[in-house]
């Protein structure tokens, strides 16, 4: 067999193969002798049908099947013997068939990159620092005050943050649309889950009272046919009731299934639970600005393969998260993912990399540090270590997670650190895209 590589950029490879006819011809011959100890003809024991009647009447679809065994075969061959890595399956073209004559065709496939890591030291990064101050953790508590609150009649007029009981019923001109109806709807205003203008046009009303409001449909609103379109609503109010919010005190901490059901245990609880997320959010930023610098600084280009394995795995997720049962994934554009696909693709191909360099290994102390931290947001935090454990497809997961902590920490020796100081709140809020700080500095 002859094989002939051409490059034809940093991630293609073209091999031009070729198979010597005899070999061709050998696997033929093997493959008609065995149809005719298996074959049933009329006029013929099975088994003992002849060669050369199985050649005639089977001869040409037996040689096309051959064929594409020895083409699968030979590339394999070929991809080994010239130590080539592909990152996806082959575009085979045959060039010649001919029976008697050499077998020979072209094997278009991409291959992993070659990557020369870039000094860390060139790296830029910045780490966030942040502390769960006593004020902090009052707010949590008055948020928790403000989701176990009750609500209570009032006979005035409905405030912003008040909850409003009412029938309502839309209209375009005269006539009543589809889908603008509800009686006994329970709204709280300045809650923005209606239409613009909507809860801002009942602000004042009162239990018993009607009223017509005017509001415009937004020009991206989901039903076309009321898409920009403006519309008329009839109102009755039948109660307005105002937030009741209960005592912060042991009988509030009882709620919450404490060990220690007391004030102070629920203090400790919650400041646990932040502390818990705010290092989370703390770890999840350091990472991204580490990555974002190890992409600037190592330039790479990524097979289209792998970016098409990162844009199935993101519609799964999308598909999960947005689509309901029987969500048919396919109908999400790839186009959607491209970008983030893209990213996904050559930082896994650059954590490899520092992994492969450095030759890190999975440490199973940190594992089992990460399962215990983990763990501690349940109420039985040892069933979820077991599970994990026990669980190889999850462990491998976990593994994952701590190799890539372990790059961190390796890119962390050298990169250049600078330490921002932020508040709770600002701490654990996502980072918004790159393109959208841009878009805010600018703003």
């Amino acid at each position: 067999m002859q094989v002939s590589v051409e490059t034809t950029s940093p991630i293609e490879r073209v091999l031009t193969i070729s198979v010597p006819a005899a070999r061709i011809e050998e696997k033929v011959t093997a493959e008609v002798a065995k149809t005719a100890r298996t074959i049933r003809i009329d006029g013929f024991r099975k088994g003992k049908v002849p060669v050369s009647v199985v050649k005639k009447r089977y001869g040409q679809s037996i040689r096309l099947e051959a064929v594409e065994q020895i083409m699968r075969d030979a590339y394999v061959e070929a991809i080994q013997s010239e130590s080539l890595q592909p990152a996806g399956m082959p575009s085979i073209e045959p060039k010649n068939i001919a029976e008697g004559a050499d077998l020979e065709f072209v094997a278009k496939v991409e291959v992993y990159p070659t990557i020369e890591l870039a000094d860390a030291s060139a790296i830029e990064v910045k780490r966030v620092v942040s502390e769960v101050t006593d004020a902090d953790v009052d707010n949590m508590l008055e948020t928790l005050r403000k989701q176990n609150a009750e609500w209570a009649a009032v006979e005035r007029e409905a405030a912003d943050g008040d909850q409003v009981t009412i029938d309502f019923e839309g209209f375009l001109g005269d006539e009543a649309f589809e889908g603008g109806k509800a009686e006994g709807h329970k709204l709280v205003l300045g809650s923005n889950t209606m239409i613009p203008g909507f809860e801002s046009g009942i602000v004042g009303i009162k239990a018993g009272e009607e009223r017509t409001i005017s509001v415009t449909f937004p020009e991206q609103y989901q039903a076309e046919h009321l898409a920009g379109k403006e519309t008329t609503f009839k109102i009755t109010a039948h109660e307005v009731a105002e937030q009741v919010l209960p005592e912060l005190n042991d009988e509030f901490a009882e709620k919450f299934g404490l060990e220690e059901a007391s004030l102070e245990g629920l203090k400790a609880e919650v400041r646990k639970n932040m502390e818990r997320e705010l290092n989370q959010a703390l770890k999840a930023k350091l990472k991204n600005s580490l990555f974002d610098g190890l992409l600037a600084n190592n330039p790479v280009e990524v097979p289209k393969a792998l970016v098409d394995q990162e844009i199935d795995g993101l519609r799964q997720q999308a598909a999960r998260q947005f689509g309901g049962q029987g969500f048919d994934e396919s109908q999400l554009p790839a186009e959607l993912f491209q970008d983030e696909a893209t990213k996904r693709a050559k930082l896994g191909l650059l954590i490899s990399e520092v992994i492969q360099k450095n030759e890190l290994k999975v440490e199973d102390e940190r594992v089992q540090a990460f399962l215990e931290d983990m763990a501690q947001a349940y109420q039985e935090p040892q069933q979820v270590i077991d599970f994990y454990l026990k669980n190889k497809e999850q462990l491998a997961q976990v593994q994952s997670a701590v190799l890539e902590e372990q790059v961190v920490d390796k890119l962390l020796e050298t990169a250049k650190v600078t330490e921002v100081t932020l508040g709770y709140e600002d701490a654990i809020k996502p980072e918004a895209p790159a393109e959208e700080a841009e878009e805010s500095a600018e703003a």
